[in-house]
């Protein structure tokens, strides 16, 4: 029963970050690309990489998708397994990593303002998206060893003659697979969690005491719902957009920009439903007018 249950809820939070998160996090991306190229800042930087980070696991979401669909099991080529979950997983604790990093960032910017803005480097940000990269890659790349690190139990292992991915492990791969996935939680999950609340708490509790910055700034530069997001892992890549807003004025314009040009568009769309019908309307107006000036002239005749 808990399974009929949770399949759907499954698949709607997966279809809900699929459509959301896509289109914003390529906007995102070609607005940080640009700002990138032309002027880059860390937190741009960072900001840049985070948005990547979610649209590969979002390429990859269809495919979990289908898993939902198929109530679990993988209805897919099994060499598709362990890429899916590879970029499913890296994507997760590698987003959590830029989140800290942002935060971090923000934190050092507000209350060490100027030993920070003297210190503040892209090529900082940039070797810090190396290394997050690479931890976060080298710890998920433990589905590809779970595969093969049992070949003489290949009947058993898991994405060969199971229907089911990444779920059915011989007690020899549990062996290693329990410890690095005790390390994920807490090297990849806690301590990014940790410090992400840290600063933000520390964040927002410096800028409501600075007296000089009127309130319309200090809610623009941290909402109270912003901690809230952060506990909400599963729908990151549609949430994080939402952070890129706030945290980047050159992402407000561009959505801006485009919820402007799609308005546009529809109005345009609809004036030219409504122009033949209102045409058609006229027209006929103006038959019922002659003909109700044609049965004048004949009762007066």
């Amino acid at each position: 029963m808990s399974e009929t249950i949770c399949t759907p809820v499954v698949l709607t939070v997966y279809i809900f970050t699929f459509l959301i998160g896509l289109p914003s996090n390529l906007l995102a991306c070609y607005t940080f690309l640009v700002k990138v190229r032309q002027r880059p800042t860390p937190i741009d930087i960072l900001l840049l990489n985070l948005t990547i980070s979610d649209i590969s696991l979002l390429i990859f979401l269809p495919f979990k998708m289908l898993e939902a669909i198929s109530d679990r099991a993988w209805p897919l080529p099994p060499f598709l397994c362990p890429l899916t979950s590879f970029f499913f997983y890296s994507s997760i604790y590698i987003s959590s990593l830029f989140l800290m990093a942002v935060s971090v960032e923000r934190y050092l910017g507000v209350a060490f303002p100027i030993q920070y803005k003297l210190r503040r480097r892209p090529a900082y940000a940039t070797a810090v998206s190396v290394v997050f990269w690479v931890v976060g890659c080298a710890h998920c790349s433990i589905v590809y060893i779970i595969q093969y690190q049992d070949p003489s139990h290949n009947s058993t292992a898991p994405y060969q003659n199971t229907s089911h991915c990444y779920e059915e492990f011989t007690p020899r791969q549990l062996l290693i697979l329990l410890p690095v996935r005790l390390e994920l939680f807490l090297v990849l999950f806690c301590l990014p969690f940790t410090v992400t609340i840290f600063c933000y708490v520390n964040f927002v509790r410096i800028l409501v005491a600075l007296p000089n910055i009127p309130a319309r700034r200090k809610q623009r530069a941290s909402p109270s719902w912003r901690v809230y997001t952060l506990l909400l892992s599963t729908l990151n890549a549609a949430l994080d957009p939402a952070i890129f807003y706030f945290s980047s004025t050159a992402v407000q314009r561009a959505f801006g920009k485009c919820l402007a040009g799609l308005w546009h568009k529809l109005s345009a769309f609809v004036a030219r439903c409504h122009l033949p019908c209102l045409t058609r309307y006229r027209e006929g107006g103006r038959e019922v007018e002659a003909a109700s000036g044609d049965e004048a002239e004949g009762s007066t005749t």
